[in-house]
């Protein structure tokens, strides 16, 4: 389902952005009720009502499953490197920081092979979005334990269970400095549409972990098991200014999951405190090269 649009002036003349703005010519090939739907429709919507169209921001996309959905999403988009989500984003938000960069990446591409690039990310707090598809498991290799893989889960990788402590997302980005914490679920599109605006609109690096039930290869955390044991923070008054209530908070999971904003602040970020920025974006500033062959020629 598509929300309503946003309109725009561009060029003189009015352009309605909705959903259907960021339509392709393929179809999505995930797999019959994968979550990946939800968060690609709430993605959708959300940057609809942001006024966000098209050629208005940047997507980055990691390996996985999530990250098929670079040919079914209309914008200007780059796929990188296994577990390199977030450098490129970084990257590409130092060369025009005045657009909005939003890392769509997996679970095991941002906290197993990425999982350094994280901590420091949220160290720098540039201002990025990064939504993690977390499903427990690499879904495009057919199913292996990922690094959020809970206690006893039964994988192709894991045939007895996993046995180690599962990497906890949001405690994670709390304490490495992350300045905008939250988790969606992929079955409730209106409250993941909010979540994902919410963290687009914040000024820092925004880290929004989605539980996505993957119905192919993770047959416990269905939609069935998390409506069962889901609640929104805000329905016990939950205050999100707070980093050692919001790593109380987060460590929750059991008979009770919590959804909504753990944490928010407003801090500088890398951006604010990168000098060459202090003249607009990079992008937009001279070269200053007035031979190029002699500046090429250093390099021979």
């Amino acid at each position: 389902m598509a929300t309503g649009g946003n309109n725009r002036k561009d060029k003189g003349m009015t352009t309605t952005i909705t959903a259907n703005s960021f339509k392709t010519s393929y179809l999505p090939t995930w797999c019959p009720g994968c979550g990946d739907f939800g968060i690609w429709m709430a993605l959708k919507n959300a940057l609809a009502e942001l006024g966000i169209g098209p050629d208005d921001a940047l997507l980055i996309y990691g390996i996985g499953c999530h990250g098929n959905m670079s040919a079914w999403m209309r914008s200007y988009g780059i796929v990188g490197l296994h577990g390199r989500t977030l450098p490129v984003a970084q990257g590409a938000k130092l060369a025009n920081h005045t657009v909005p960069v939003i890392a769509i990446a997996g679970d095991g591409d941002c906290l197993g092979e990425g999982g350094n690039h994280f901590i420091h990310a949220a160290k720098r707090n540039p201002d990025i979005t990064v939504l993690i598809h977390d499903n427990q498991v690499y879904g495009l290799t057919t199913g292996q334990a990922s690094p959020t893989a809970k206690d006893k889960l039964k994988t192709k990788s894991t045939p007895d269970g996993v046995a180690e402590p599962a990497v906890n997302p949001l405690t994670l980005a709390i304490v490495s400095g992350a300045t905008f914490v939250a988790r969606g679920f992929a079955g409730d599109m209106p409250g993941l549409t909010n979540l994902i605006s919410a963290a687009v609109k914040h000024k820092g690096f925004s880290v929004l972990d989605i539980l996505q039930p993957c119905v192919t290869f993770n047959h416990v955390h269905t939609y069935q098991w998390y409506r069962s044991r889901l609640y929104q923070l805000d329905s016990v008054k939950y205050v999100p200014n707070n980093r050692l209530a919001a790593v109380e908070k987060a460590l929750e999971w059991g008979d009770k999951i919590p959804l909504g904003v753990f944490y928010s602040e407003n801090a500088s970020t890398s951006e604010d405190r990168e000098p060459a920025l202090s003249s607009g974006s990079l992008v937009s500033q001279p070269l200053g090269i007035s031979d190029l062959n002699t500046l090429l020629s250093e390099f021979r």
